[in-house]
Parts: structure tokens; C-alpha cells; sequence
């Protein structure tokens, strides 16, 4: 045993010294044990090598290499880095070796779950990536070349490296460019897609319904020479300064095309492929070619194929299953996941006969026969798949005809007795066309069929795929049952009101969990699974589900409105909106509580995307209520997308209620104004209070407090020039929040000294609550102001303003439902 007795850092430090000292061994990749790259690269295109798992003591391979698969798979290294010609992996006396294009397609797996511990051999996942690490050594590649031991076999060790591990090549001119191979041409087309993709002078989306795709000119650029591709036979060719497509006989007969030139004199092209050399070796072509299907962005790719539900949420989905139709429900009924990726959400169902699955891609169609085999073969190890070949196949849901279902699936579809038994229980692609600021993304939620054929009923629901799954199952296989995950937002959001008039049925029984909990899923949000009985029309207004949180914890029960009937929160402040300038700007972000963060004032109108309410004398109670009402209540995954409504008029005589929400608005985080950005009119207290040296420039905010005459001599803030108010009395709780807040003024006042030897520019006798934080907590390289302070005596400041805050929240907080800005 060459390397006995050692810890792992030892152990890869003797391996790099003694096998790879001409090589960079020092880069960290993720984090992955060992990483060889070609030295004196950038390091954002460093040409690795190997990427190996190491272990001091004597491992299984496989087990290895699976949990090194395991730990590129869960951080997606290959969109960071570009790919290693070899996987490998070591211990103290054995090294092996794995081409990395042989393992590539485990990464782009639809719906596998990448987020277990990579380490755990126990798991399923680590189970099927063990089977299948066996599969490929046992089936496709001669493993006895690639193994060797560091004393038996150190020359022949020696020789693989001197012969596979080969430095990239140099043009005339001594620049080192990187080779393109099977193991590197998808990342590589992943940087292409962000950098020369978008100077082709075409319309992407418009496009895509005629088969052309950005793949196809990224094989023209990937196979030429001298910037002309060799293969006639592709799509797209490149002819020197532009690319030809549609290549085609026309109704006359003549050969006709396509020419598509660059926005950029193709400037960003010919940077972006002097990086690289072409075309790769001739070896590589029909594999690159083959693989176009891998030759799609990631979000794409997750829009076509369903996310991987995890594991607990899949069991509780049956559970709930057999809660409604009887613990005998999958002999009695037919079930087909028509989003099925790998089949994941079909495991543990016991009647194959009555289980159809099919999916958009081939690999993954493949995956799932694969799985089958391995059921049958009784070599499970939780990678098997109860299911049958014939019931397994190829189908575009949102694009194919019913004419091309498995027979048996077209007889149940037909027959009405049978259709009544048919369960559709899947979990669709969350894909949005658009998001919330209304920025255009991939388009793929608008070029189906069925969003044109179902265009008038989904309306603004268009945008979001799962909706036109929904839509098809209701008009096309009308008295099945749906039993699918999805957002809720086909209950309460906005742009589905149109939708839920023509979606209809009874809800029988469903569940909502945190969206965090699914793999490739961003946002904080409810994913609810939802059981739909179609043969019964009713409106789906306000439904109930049971709540289960991140650990699988029941949490109670949670109502879910559609609030169609209703106006919104927008709506009802928009009311008090006044042409002009005003004291600041009120930042009103859209209804829903995921847009919390985007609330606030200041004195300078800060988001574009956002309405603006300038605040007069007049709107300052209302633009308060509004702060307080969308700030009292934290934002959670379970309320994200509850809607603020117009409130009924009970607060107007609410006094109390009036002076907390303006005590709540002065001392919190998101009062954003600053004496940098003009007059700060939001000053609470006198200069005696607060020990400050000068005047004010403004005594507004005070003389309304103190229900003082207002009279403005330099702007025409107001609609009077005069305005009497009644002094403002405040709660025990709003009291102590001034009282904090004064504690916090005070001592910034006090530092007067302090900021006369730093220099006396520091110092602003206007200072705003944003200033002071923005004083004593500074600001990070990024410019973001940090959390804290190295000021322990203001820390303990803001933390006392901050739990009163809290507490007068709580007070404001049932108010809230009261008077219906937010329904129980």
C-alpha cells in the first residue's frame, strides 16, 4: 500500500506531488477533493483535467465516484466551470478514472433530487447514481484500462496520464485555445448562449413553432472551419459573415432559404470563438450531434420537464389519494402522469396495469424503460420502476394529438364510465412567460397548441404552463379527476379571474408545502397538491388545504380566496393620490405579500416598476395605514401570494389605529428617507428632545404630530397654505417606540463631539432614522448597508426600537383583518 497511514490532505498532496506536479493542482472547484487543471489559463475557462473524490482509507469505486457524481450533480459545478476530460477517484493505494462524457447525461436528469447529502450511501439517490456509475463501467466502457494501483501499476499510471492528460493547443500567434469535446461542448454552448446568442438578428420566439432552435446555430458555429461549417447535412450552416436556414424547396420548385445576420457586425462572435478551437476533433461530430438535445438553456430545460417532487411530499400526495378514494383506489382507478420526467412521482404504486406515464424528452422516456428493467431484473436498490414498457412513451401534452396515446389510454379517454375512473396526478412545470416586473422570459408558455387553442379561457393565465395542463385535462378528458401539484395562483391570483370563470369543479381534499422544499424551484411560495373531481361544476373561490411545513410538520389549515369580487389594496390608496410634489414618495408595490420588500418611503422616487404616491398633509394617515398594513405582518412562504384588498371604511373612525400605523411608518427599516436626497420633513422630534446643535430645515412632521398649524412658505407642498390638525395621541405601545426612537436620535446628537474630530462634514443636524443606521452600521464592498454595528451601545439602541416595533405590530396586526385589507 503506497500512501498507508495518512490523512486525506496528505494523501492528495503525495498523489499531486508524485503523478500530477506538472499540472495546477491548487484550484478549489465546489467541492469536489481534487481538481487538475492546465496551467496559466483565466480561471473562468481553466481546461480541467480531472475532477476526483479522494478518501485516506480503502473505498469501493463506485461509491466513490457516486458521491462524487452526487456532489457535482447537487451544485451544478459544470454550469460554473468547464467540464474535465476525466471523473476520477483515490484512495491509499488505487485511482480510477472515468470519462466524463460517459457520465454527463446523469446530470440532466428531469427530476431527480440532487439536494441529499452526497456522502449518505444510505439513500435512494445515492443508490440509483450507484447503479447506474455500475451500469456505464460494466456496459460501455473497458474499466480495467482506466483502474490502476499506485505501486502494481505506477508506470502504466504514469503513461494514461502522459497520454490523456494533454495541455490545449496554440494558434499562430502563442494564444492557447481550448479545445471542444464531448465532455465541454454543453457548457461551452452555455456561455455561447449568453454571449453570441443574443447578436443573431432573429426572433427567437417567434421562431421556435417552426423547429429553429438556438442549438442549431450553435452546431454551425461549433462544426466550421474559418467560420464555414463543414456538415451541409445540419439545419443552420454558417457562411462566413451570416447563417442560412430554412433551407427548402419552394412552391416553384427552386431551392430556396434563410439568411440571418449579426446585430453586432459579429463582432461579439468572432471575440467569443477565438477562445476556442474548431471544428473539434471529427471523432466527436455524430456524438455532439446525436446530444443536440442537451443543447438547451437549464430554464428551458426545467420548463419542459416536471421538477423532481421529493420524496415525503409524493408519499403524502397518496396518502391523501387513498383518504379520498379508498385505500383500494389504484385497483379501481386508471392513473396516467402525463408530466412524468423519470417516474418519480409514481413510486411506491403497486397496479402497473393501470399506470400510464409519459413525458416531452426520449432520455427520459429511456430512463424510465431502463428503470423498468432494473425492477424486473429485482435489482432495484431503490432505482426501479414498477411500470410497463407499453404504458411508458413519448408525448407532448401541451402539443400532441389524443391519437397518439398508447391504445388502451385512447379507450379509457373515449368512454365516459371509464373516464369517471381516470386520475390525471401529476406535477407540472411552474414555468412563467413573465415575471413579476413583467420582463419577458423564455416564451415557452406561449407557443403551444393548446395555449392557442385555449387562449380566450386561459387569458392571463397563459403565462403559466401548469394552467395550460390544467385547461386541456378539464376541456379534453371532462369528468377525470386532477390530482397535481402546482402554485395556487389558479385559486387567488388576479390574472387567473377569467380562468377560474371557465375552470371549474369540486375540490375534494389537498395539501400546501413550501416550495423551498422542491429542487430547482425559486421563490419562497405554497406548492399545493390539489384533488379535482370534474363532473361537478362549482366555482373554486376560496378552498381550504392543509398546511405541512419544511420537515414534513402538519401546521393546521390555511383558506385560500380568489377575491375576484374584490378591489385591491393599490386601488383604494391610489384614492388619495394628489398631482404635484410632496413631503416624499410612497413606493407602492403590487398587491401581494411577496412584493413586501418593495414598500417603502422615500425622498426620491426609487423603482420605476412601482406606482408613487406623493404624500401631502392630506394622505399622510392613509399612506401610513398602507406602510403599516403591508409591513405589520411578515412575509412567509404560506402568505406570498395573499392579496391586500380595498378595506371596508371601520378605520376611518379607528383613531388609535390611525396613530399606530403613522408610529409604525416613522421608525421602521423601510422609511428609506435621507437628508442626502433633498429636505428630510419627517423629522418626530424637537431639536430640544434630541440634543440637536441646530435648526431643522423642516418642522413639519412635529407640527403635525403636536397638532400645530402648518404653514409653508417655500414650496407648494399642500393644497392650503394653512392647515390646523389635532394633536395626535398615541398608544402605550406607539408611545414606546418614540420613546426608543428618541433614546436612538439622542445618542446619534450626542456624538457631536466625536464627529467634530472626524471631521465636521459627518455630521447632519437633519439626519433621517436611515441616516443614523447608515452612520453607525456603515456599508459593505458592495455598498449594502450591513446588518450591524461595531457600536455595542447602538446596537442595543436600534435592538430596543426594533422590539418595540414588533410589539406595536402585533397590535396594528388584527386591525388588519378587521377591516378586510387581508382575508381570514
Amino acid at each position: 500500500m503506497k500512501y498507508g497511514n495518512i490523512r486525506e490532505e496528505e494523501l492528495k498532496n503525495r498523489v499531486e506531488k508524485d503523478f500530477f506536479d506538472r499540472f495546477d493542482c491548487a484550484a478549489i472547484v465546489g467541492n469536489i477533493d481534487f481538481a487538475v487543471c492546465s496551467k496559466n489559463r483565466p480561471d473562468s475557462d481553466a481546461e480541467y483535467l480531472l475532477w476526483a473524490e479522494a478518501k485516506a482509507a480503502c473505498t469501493d469505486i463506485l461509491a466513490m465516484l457516486a458521491q462524487l457524481v452526487l456532489t457535482i450533480g447537487k451544485a451544478r459545478t459544470f454550469d460554473k466551470f468547464l467540464p474535465p476530460a476525466f471523473l476520477g477517484c483515490f484512495d491509499c493505494e488505487k485511482i480510477a478514472f472515468i470519462p466524463y462524457h460517459e457520465i454527463q447525461d446523469i446530470f440532466y436528469q428531469n427530476d431527480f433530487n440532487w439536494k441529499v447529502n452526497s456522502s449518505d450511501i444510505t439513500t435512494k439517490e445515492f443508490q440509483q447514481i450507484y447503479g447506474q456509475v455500475k451500469k456505464i463501467i460494466e456496459n460501455d466502457i473497458p474499466f480495467e484500462t482506466y483502474l490502476f494501483d499506485f505501486e502494481k501499476d505506477e508506470a502504466e499510471l504514469r503513461k494514461f496520464i502522459r497520454e490523456n492528460f494533454r495541455y490545449s493547443i496554440s494558434d499562430r500567434t502563442g494564444i492557447s485555445k481550448l479545445q471542444i469535446d464531448k465532455n465541454n461542448f454543453i457548457t461551452i454552448y452555455q456561455k455561447w448562449a449568453k454571449t453570441v446568442k443574443p447578436t443573431i438578428n432573429i426572433e427567437w420566439d417567434r421562431v421556435k413553432p417552426n423547429g429553429i432552435v438556438d442549438g442549431a446555430f450553435y452546431l454551425a458555429d461549433l462544426i466550421s472551419d474559418k467560420n464555414t461549417t463543414l456538415l451541409e447535412k445540419l439545419n443552420v450552416v454558417l457562411k462566413s459573415t451570416h447563417y442560412v436556414a430554412n433551407r427548402r424547396i419552394d412552391t416553384f420548385g427552386m431551392f430556396a432559404s434563410n439568411t440571418i445576420d449579426f446585430t453586432d457586425k459579429q463582432q461579439a462572435h468572432t471575440q467569443f470563438w477565438a477562445k476556442y478551437e474548431r471544428p473539434p476533433k471529427e471523432d466527436y461530430w455524430d456524438y455532439i450531434i446525436e446530444r443536440h438535445d442537451l443543447l438547451v438553456p437549464q430554464d428551458v430545460r426545467e420548463r419542459k420537464g416536471s421538477f423532481f417532487t421529493p420524496t415525503e411530499w409524493v408519499e403524502l400526495s397518496q396518502q391523501y389519494l387513498a383518504d379520498v378514494f379508498g385505500e383500494d383506489w389504484q385497483d379501481e382507478y386508471y392513473i396516467w402522469d402525463c408530466a412524468a420526467g423519470t417516474g418519480n412521482l409514481l413510486a411506491n404504486l403497486t397496479n402497473k396495469y393501470n399506470i400510464w406515464a409519459s413525458t416531452l424528452d426520449k432520455q427520459d422516456v429511456d430512463v424510465m424503460h431502463e428503470r423498468i428493467k432494473l425492477m424486473n431484473e429485482k435489482s432495484m436498490n431503490g432505482q426501479g420502476a414498477n411500470l410497463l414498457d407499453d404504458h411508458v412513451f413519448q408525448f407532448d401534452f401541451l402539443n400532441d394529438g389524443f391519437d397518439k396515446l398508447p391504445e388502451g389510454l385512447q379507450r379509457i379517454i373515449k368512454d365516459e364510465k371509464l373516464r369517471r375512473r381516470l386520475i390525471i396526478y401529476i406535477n407540472p412545470p411552474y414555468a412563467e412567460a413573465t415575471n413579476y416586473k413583467g420582463n419577458t422570459k423564455a416564451d415557452v408558455a406561449r407557443i403551444s397548441k393548446i395555449s392557442e387553442k385555449y387562449k380566450k379561457e386561459l387569458d392571463g393565465a397563459m403565462n403559466e404552463l401548469y394552467a395550460q395542463f390544467f385547461i386541456r385535462v378539464f376541456k379534453e378528458i371532462p369528468s377525470a379527476t386532477l390530482a397535481a401539484f402546482s402554485k395556487i395562483k389558479y385559486i387567488s391570483a388576479p390574472n387567473f379571474k377569467k380562468f377560474r370563470q371557465v375552470f371549474t369543479g369540486k375540490f375534494l381534499k389537498g395539501f400546501v408545502c413550501p416550495s423551498s422544499t422542491f429542487d430547482n424551484v425559486t421563490g419562497n411560495f405554497p406548492v399545493g397538491f390539489s384533488i379535482i373531481k370534474f363532473d361537478e361544476k362549482s366555482a373554486l373561490k376560496s378552498v381550504s388545504f392543509d398546511v405541512f411545513g419544511a420537515n414534513n410538520e402538519y401546521i393546521g389549515q390555511k383558506q385560500f380566496h380568489s377575491d375576484d369580487d374584490k378591489k385591491y389594496i393599490n386601488q383604494w390608496i391610489s384614492t388619495y393620490k394628489k398631482d404635484g410634489e410632496g413631503l416624499c414618495f410612497l413606493n407602492c408595490a403590487n398587491n401581494s405579500f411577496q412584493n413586501q420588500k418593495y414598500v417603502w418611503i422615500s425622498v426620491k422616487e426609487q423603482n420605476t416598476h412601482c406606482a408613487h404616491l406623493p404624500l401631502v398633509v392630506d394622505s399622510i394617515i392613509p399612506a401610513s395605514i398602507y406602510f403599516a398594513v403591508r409591513h405589520c405582518i411578515s412575509a412567509t412562504w404560506l402568505n406570498d401570494r395573499d392579496q391586500f384588498l380595498f378595506p371596508n371604511k371601520k378605520w376611518e373612525k379607528d383613531i388609535d389605529f390611525q396613530n399606530d400605523c403613522l408610529a409604525f411608518m416613522l421608525f421602521h427599516g423601510q422609511n428609506r428617507i435621507s437628508c442626502k436626497d433633498g429636505v428630510n420633513h419627517f423629522i418626530p422630534f424637537e431639536e430640544s428632545e434630541v440634543n440637536a446643535r441646530t435648526k431643522y430645515e423642516s418642522h413639519i412632521i412635529i407640527s403635525f404630530l403636536k397638532g400645530k398649524k402648518i404653514h409653508n412658505a417655500y414650496t407648494d407642498l399642500f393644497d392650503q397654505q394653512e392647515k390646523t390638525m389635532s394633536k395626535r395621541e398615541f398608544s402605550p405601545e406607539a408611545q414606546a417606540v418614540f420613546d426608543a426612537g428618541r433614546e436612538l436620535w439622542r445618542y446619534y446628537h450626542d456624538r457631536y463631539s466625536i464627529f467634530l474630530k472626524n471631521g465636521i462634514s459627518e455630521y447632519n443636524v437633519n439626519a433621517s432614522l436611515y441616516d443614523i443606521r447608515d452612520y453607525f452600521q456603515g456599508r459593505n464592498e458592495a455598498g449594502k448597508m450591513n446588518n450591524s454595528s461595531t457600536d455595542e451601545k447602538y446596537n442595543e439602541l436600534i435592538g430596543a426600537l426594533r422590539e418595540k416595533l414588533n410589539l406595536l405590530a402585533k397590535k396594528i396586526e388584527p386591525k388588519v383583518y378587521e377591516y378586510e385589507f387581508l382575508m381570514q
